[in-house]
């Protein structure tokens, strides 16, 4: 399966979030732009860095009407940890079998011993306007996406 791509219509899906809540992809498609962040681990230092780091920079996506959802394999329990040490505020799914991840076209690399760590920025109308891949510079994965939302406003 190849990977989604700019200018392609955003896979829709549905998973739990780190409330225990259904959450539903066509229920926010229309009311913001979306920022949706596939991340390989809870607690690890690239992951943990990447997450504040969003969280850091949450009021500037809202001023860009974007709403943050990240995803990985990780159980709903574990994002409640997570989300809870490090004062999250948006929105953490569970994409425990991958589903999503695969829905998108995400292959890990080396071998798939790496998930990847992948940001897409997702417009009102649920195409896809930028796409960055990179497991070692995260704070690009930031600026990249502020810098797409900046060109829809």
């Amino acid at each position: 399966m190849n990977a989604v791509k700019v200018g392609e219509k955003v896979p829709n899906f549905q998973l739990v979030d780190q409330n225990g809540n259904m959450f539903y992809l066509e229920s926010v498609l229309g009311k913001n732009n979306l920022i949706i962040y596939f991340y390989p681990k809870d607690f690890t230092p690239g992951c943990t860095a990447e997450a504040c780091a969003f969280q850091n920079m949450h009021n500037d996506f809202k001023d860009l009407d974007a709403e943050i959802i990240g995803i990985s394999s990780d159980s709903v329990e574990t994002h409640l940890k997570f989300a809870k040490k490090y004062n999250l505020t948006f929105t953490l799914l569970s994409d425990e079998d991958n589903k999503v991840k695969m829905k998108f076209g995400i292959v890990d690399s080396f071998f798939g011993l790496i998930s990847s760590r992948i940001t897409f920025v997702v417009d009102k109308k649920g195409i896809i306007r930028n796409v960055f891949n990179s497991q070692i510079n995260i704070k690009k994965h930031i600026r990249s996406a502020l810098d797409a939302l900046n060109t829809l406003s």
